[in-house]
């Protein structure tokens, strides 16, 4: 029977992540699930926001199933030392599980172009994914300092850590349309020259089936809202692929329906994207649709159950139709659109 730990979380993350959990007991009864603390309540409960029986959970799990982690600005967590602040154990988590890659899929569902800000025109077809870097660059290299009026973080990485990576973009573009853009700032960062250099070597060695365009973070971050229809596959670095990813969420219409997978050699990590939103936590309001398609990722990529995967993935399209939340402009709570999920499922509903 998999193993699935629950990291629900701080905010609207327990919230969202029951309703994931939900589904998965719908669609795979087969599934055990263990729940732990992570973030800010962590700290709270533990004094360490990647408690080590949390560590420890992870040891035998299958798969690794998160809400959110964080608080409002003005939390005490944001004062603490910055080891035990909330973002920081899910770092450590991230770290643990040696999840070198994040999978966030960008996809404009058919009929759903209305809820995108874009143009329907624009809209239509999106299908991108975003393949991130997650364990190197600026955000995990310990070359970093405040010194008085002076700070620095640095951007690091090595050939082995640009090459499994894009390993892991090449593999995603064989099942789709065959491409992938490499991304980076390649004419001013000598990081990135090596990023380049690296990504295609590997293509031209390995995959010569891909076709693999290079392009600068700046004009990307321009044509992701403006062409989108040309992507089919990105790759980059944490920091790039962090801000890109973000900015790509606005095309579906809301941060509430981008799942992600965060894969590497261990159990994968599945979560939405989206913050945990403290002003709206306990209100029953949240969109929990990135968490349920987090749950289907999690089935896809996690326990190789594409079949379930695809119909929690239908379910939510429809329910999305019938049943949209406040932030999508419609009326539906957390509990009403879990509801239309699991109808649309073909599961009673009392």
């Amino acid at each position: 029977m998999p193993k699935i730990v629950t990291l629900p979380g701080d905010g609207i993350g327990p919230e969202v992540t029951a309703a994931a959990v939900e589904v998965l007991r719908e669609v795979a009864p087969d599934l055990t699930f263990e729940e732990h603390a992570i973030g800010g309540m962590a700290y709270d409960a533990h004094g360490d926001p990647f408690p080590q029986r949390t560590r420890d959970a992870l040891a035998d799990a299958d798969a690794v199933l998160l809400g959110t982690v964080g608080g409002p600005q003005n939390s005490p967590w944001n004062s603490l030392p910055r080891p035990m602040r909330p973002e920081s154990g899910l770092l450590a988590l991230r770290k643990a599980l040696g999840c070198y890659a994040n999978l966030r899929p960008v996809r404009v569902q058919p009929g759903l172009e209305h809820l995108s800000p874009l143009k329907p025109e624009l809209a239509r077809g999106v299908d991108i994914l975003i393949v991130r870097e997650l364990l190197g660059g600026v955000y995990f290299d310990q070359d970093r300092k405040i010194d008085g009026d002076t700070a620095y973080n640095t951007m690091r990485y090595t050939t082995p850590e640009v090459e499994r990576v894009a390993r892991m973009a090449f593999w995603a573009a064989e099942q789709r349309k065959g491409r992938v853009t490499s991304v980076d700032k390649a004419n001013v960062l000598e990081v990135s020259e090596l990023w380049r250099r690296d990504v295609q070597a590997l293509r031209d060695r390995d995959y010569r089936n891909i076709h693999l365009n290079h392009e600068y973070v700046d004009s990307v971050a321009m044509l992701i809202v403006s062409d989108p229809s040309r992507y089919d596959v990105i790759v980059t670095e944490n920091l790039f692929g962090d801000i890109l990813s973000d900015l790509a969420a606005v095309i579906p219409g809301s941060l509430g329906l981008m799942p992600s997978a965060s894969l590497g050699d261990g159990a994968g990590l599945f979560e939405p994207i989206h913050g945990s939103a403290p002003d709206i936590a306990g209100k029953g309001i949240a969109n929990p649709a990135a968490a349920i398609m987090s749950a289907a990722m999690l089935l896809r990529h996690g326990l190789k159950r594409s079949d379930a995967a695809n119909q929690i993935e239908r379910a939510v399209a429809l329910a999305l139709r019938e049943e949209p939340t406040r932030d999508l402009g419609g009326k539906a709570d957390t509990r009403t659109f879990t509801n239309a999920v699991l109808e649309a499922m073909g599961t009673p509903v009392g």
